[in-house]
């Protein structure tokens, strides 16, 4: 039937066979007519002009509903989902606002209720009643129309059920512009003309698909563009009771002329329509629960291929988008001829390794513009391939360099679904049916549809929160420390370890800081929670230790110090932190705790291990609690063990276990630092594993230090009172000491960045002497102290200017140079590397 037949009259509709007026009529948000079909008039018998901008309720059939014993099944799609009017609703519950889902039912409508309506009963009515079939459907989108409703004659379609039945095979085709719709169902012609002129975005020849495919399939349609959408449409259209009495009156004709009864001619074969969608339904429902158990892009994947092999299809390649299995962003648009996809799966029935050489997993390649694949693609929507002809699977075949791929696909049915997700193609499903089983026709295409929807939502979760691990890990990565594996008097080694669980990027971080004194900190922390936000929160707070330690804070004061920083930056966020002062010379650390599991100190002189009994304190961002420290001697090879609580808890089992482990496998005797951490953290992995307890799964960061100290006799110290004359002694001494120590090569450096740092000092100091330092080590350190809190600054100094070259100088000769405040003043120090032996 041709577009512009429709509306040559009602005769020419009547005249041919199996067209039943389909009555279609649009209700604005006032509860007006806003559009009045020619159907509508010949239904209801009202003329448009009359219609249009009258009360709904006036014109429509609004109660009246039929006995329960008349029984009339659901016509609707949603009766596959128990959503057919069961609630016992007319039609005047849609048409006044009440019902926000489709609704559907069977009215009575008279010649005294048509007189009511003041219009005349329509020519050709022999009765005084007519049954009307009608459903109701809300609209949603931003324009005035509210409710779309289609009404039939219940007398027509059941003598058109006969006809439905015989051709029952025919089916719909789409062509542009002036498309033809081939449909044995009443009003589709109509509908697929009108539903552009009710949704402006939807084209004539969508309108077409989208009704051809309702009608003719009896599945839903959920949404058909990108911004209007709308309920399912009705099913069948026929009254199952016409239905079944039609099949009967055939088979009784079938069995009184001897013939064969076929089936479709029994009551078992009359839901063969409905069994078909249920079992799609049901199918869909089953991947749905298969599918994205988890948020892991590789097992997403692995999951969407196995959920449709082989009940839906016998192969099925899934290809991504190259940045999708990277985890990175990719540019808007429609990908083109150079978009890389990868080939991330391969699922089949056919014999072990068969697809595994010819389309190997991992491979990444663009596509042709030619092939249903770019199609797929760049459209959005799903192809369909009833048999791979031989030119088609030439075609595809050149695409595999020196690979026939034609025995593989040639004669096979091929879907090709995209998997999409927010309007973006995120990558396409390639599914083969063999040769002997039945092709994918247009009902596995609309099942199709919706399976790679649902697993486009599902891949995209995935994605996204891979993307989001991925960020947070890089910047986790970003902020984690590059510590060298010696500081003064001390050996360190670091381990980070993230989480064996996706969403197990935390907050964990270790750091260590030179001090004045030839002194190190240590610092281990954890921020309470997992993810970016714990990662950036650790950035911060790792950075604010770091700027606190280089001014020299006692341990406790640097703890009140940060909490006080978490609780300005927000109290969203709780941390944990151990920070540990090592003073070589001195041989102790000072150690101060904010809720953070205990060290443990391993003994050089026996061998044993013990965790350190500090004062726990509370977590940073607690607000207003002290923190408490204290001072531990320590000797030349004794180390201490600094972790979070991932490495020594886990769910279920009690955190005294895990730090009883910690002190047994730190003590063991190892022949480097990296080994002792790496024999910590599989000893502590098989203590969990032997509970049962699965190991580990929060991040993990681990800090070990050996604490060598510094000897006396590498240790040199001086105070000069503040005279100028004393500069000169100042050269002397440490000429004389680097002689002494065998340095002599470094005397003439030394001495000239001493003389000015000396000289610095003497005139700025106020009141108490100037101090000076060598120490003798990996490098040769140097320090001067004074009373002065003001930090020298390195200048540029003009040809005329007095001032500004000393540090200049310091700076060309020493291999590191710094400066910090301290209590009692500043530290200005310089290291020279040592001369190779």
């Amino acid at each position: 039937m041709n577009r512009g037949t429709e509306r040559d009259g009602a005769g020419a509709e009547h005249a041919a066979a199996g067209r039943i007026p389909l009555a279609v009529v649009v209700v604005d948000r006032e509860g007006l007519v806003s559009h009045w079909s020619s159907g509508a008039r010949r239904l209801f018998g009202a003329a448009r002009e009359e219609a249009i901008g009258r009360p709904a309720v006036d014109l429509l059939p609004v109660s009246g509903a039929l006995p329960e014993e008349e029984d009339v099944a659901p016509y609707g799609a949603y009766a596959a989902y128990s959503a057919y009017d069961g609630h016992g609703h007319d039609l005047e519950t849609s048409l006044d606002g009440r019902l926000f889902y489709p609704a559907a039912g069977r009215a009575r409508l008279t010649v005294p209720q048509r007189s009511e309506m003041g219009v005349p009963p329509p020519e050709g009515w022999g009765s005084d009643r007519v049954d009307v079939l009608w459903w109701a459907y809300p609209l949603v989108g931003p324009g005035p129309e509210r409710l779309l409703v289609l009404a039939a004659d219940v007398g027509r379609l059941q003598q058109d059920a006969q006809h439905a039945q015989e051709d029952a095979d025919t089916g719909f085709e789409r062509v542009a512009p002036g498309f033809a719709l081939h449909t044995d169902f009443p009003g589709a012609e109509e509908l697929a003309g009108k539903l552009p002129e009710i949704l402006p975005s939807m084209s004539v020849e969508e309108s077409a698909r989208v009704v051809g495919q309702v009608l003719e399939l009896g599945y839903p349609v959920l949404e058909f563009s990108q911004n209007d959408r709308v309920p399912v449409t009705p099913d069948w259209g026929v009254p199952r009771r016409a239905e079944r009495r039609a099949r009967r009156q055939r088979a009784a004709r079938a069995a009184a002329e001897g013939l064969p009864l076929p089936k479709e001619y029994t009551d078992e074969g009359e839901d063969l329509e409905y069994v078909a969608v249920r079992e799609r339904l049901e199918f869909l429902n089953e991947v749905s629960g298969r599918i994205g158990t988890s948020l892991d892009l590789a097992q997403t994947i692995i999951e969407v291929s196995k959920a449709v092999v082989p009940r839906f299809t016998d192969v099925a390649g899934t290809y991504l988008r190259e940045q999708v299995v990277a985890g990175e962003g990719f540019p808007d648009g429609v990908p083109d001829t150079t978009t890389m996809w990868h080939r991330v799966a391969v699922e089949h029935t056919d014999e072990p390794g068969r697809w595994d050489d010819v389309v190997p997993v991992g491979e990444a390649m663009p596509f042709p513009a030619h092939t249903p694949f770019f199609q797929c693609m760049t459209t959005g929507e799903p192809v369909l391939v009833p048999r791979i002809s031989e030119e088609m699977g030439h075609a595809i075949a050149s695409q595999f360099e020196k690979r026939d791929i034609r025995p593989l696909i040639t004669g096979r049915s091929m879907l090709v679904v995209p998997l999409k997700a927010r309007n973006v193609v995120l990558g396409f499903m390639i599914l083969l049916r063999h040769p002997e089983r039945p092709v994918f026709n247009d009902m596995d295409r609309v099942t199709g549809a919706e399976l790679a929807a649902r697993a486009g939502l599902v891949l995209d979760n995935a994605r996204m929160y891979t993307y989001q691990e991925a960020v947070a890990e890089t910047l986790q990565d970003s902020m984690l420390p590059h510590i060298p594996p010696r500081r003064a008097g001390c050996d360190i080694a670091t381990r980070y370890l993230p989480g064996t669980l996706l969403g197990r990027v935390g907050g964990d971080w270790f750091d260590s800081v030179k001090l004045p004194g030839a002194r190190t900190a240590l610092v281990v922390g954890d921020v309470m929670g997992h993810g970016l936000n714990s990662a950036a929160m650790m950035g911060q707070l790792r950075t604010a230790v770091q700027t606190m330690a280089a001014l020299d804070l006692p341990p406790s004061q640097l703890l009140r110090n940060l909490d006080d920083l978490a609780q300005r930056l927000g109290d969203t966020y709780l941390a944990t932190c151990l920070y540990a002062v090592y003073d070589p010379i001195a041989s102790e650390l000072h150690l101060a705790n904010a809720g953070h599991i205990p060290p443990v100190l391993v003994r050089a002189e026996n061998g044993r291990s013990e965790l350190l009994d500090l004062p726990t304190g509370a977590p940073i961002g607690v607000g207003g609690v002290p923190f408490e420290a204290v001072r531990v001697r320590v000797a030349p090879g004794d180390r201490i063990v600094m972790c979070t609580d991932g490495l020594v808890e886990v769910r279920g089992e009690d955190i005294g276990a895990g730090l009883a482990a910690l002190c047994e496998s730190a003590a063991h005797p190892a022949a480097s630092m990296d080994e002792a951490c790496d024999t910590i953290i599989r000893a502590l992995a098989v203590t969990f594993s032997k509970a049962g307890r699965g190991g580990r799964k929060d991040d993990v960061a681990l800090l070990m230090a050996r604490l060598n100290g510094i000897e006396p006799k590498d240790v040199a110290e001086w105070r000069f009172p503040i005279d100028p004359v004393e500069v000169a002694r100042a050269r002397a001494v440490v000429r004389e000491q680097l002689h002494d120590w065998g340095l002599a090569r470094l005397a003439d450096s030394a001495e000239l960045m001493v003389s000015e740092l000396v000289t610095n000092a003497v005139r700025h100091s106020h009141s108490r002497p100037v101090e000076l330092r060598l120490v003798r080590g990996d490098a040769l350190l140097c320090e001067v102290d004074d009373d002065d809190h003001d930090l020298p600054t390195l200048l540029s100094a003009g040809p005329g200017d007095e001032a500004g070259r000393g540090l200049r100088v310091v700076s060309t000769l020493a291999r590191e140079w710094g400066a910090s405040r301290t209590g009692a003043g500043k530290t200005v120090w310089f290291e020279l590397s040592l001369p190779r032996r």
